[in-house]
């Protein structure tokens, strides 16, 4: 066994030469025909926020607060407060509402993955086909 092992910064480096790398040609990049879209959803229930989301403060399915910490952006709980922006002092409750200057919604890019909506019984039916004698 190697005496060295677990010793030193990446114990499976070793002291000889590297190997020559294979320089690979670079893949191209995906074709893929699927549309993508910004979409800003709710943190308390997923559902997909309208567009003039600016004059709403609450949202429209469950009723959760949308100027609140985890709407934002900003919002990141591995960071100090839990915002990745400069502010004086933590926010206790990240679902409130608050009055944050460097509020910004949060908006994602989606990909439209289908155009027909899967019925329930779709999966059950492929599970059935797969194991089908």
């Amino acid at each position: 066994m190697d005496d060295r092992r677990y010793r030193q910064r990446g114990y499976r480096d070793t002291s000889g030469p590297k190997p020559a790398r294979r320089d690979s040609p670079p893949a191209p990049p995906p074709s893929s025909p699927l549309k993508s879209r910004p979409v800003s959803r709710c943190a308390s229930c997923g559902a997909v926020l309208p567009v003039a989301t600016g004059s709403l403060s609450r949202c429209p399915h469950c009723g959760a607060d949308l100027h609140a910490c985890t709407q934002c952006t900003h919002f990141d709980p591995g960071q100090r407060f839990e915002c990745t922006q400069p502010i004086p002092e933590r926010i206790a409750d990240k679902r409130a509402a608050n009055a944050c200057p460097s509020f910004a919604l949060r908006v994602t890019v989606e990909r439209e993955t289908g155009s027909a909506p899967m019925r329930p019984g779709d999966a059950r039916r492929g599970f059935d086909d797969l194991f089908k004698k």
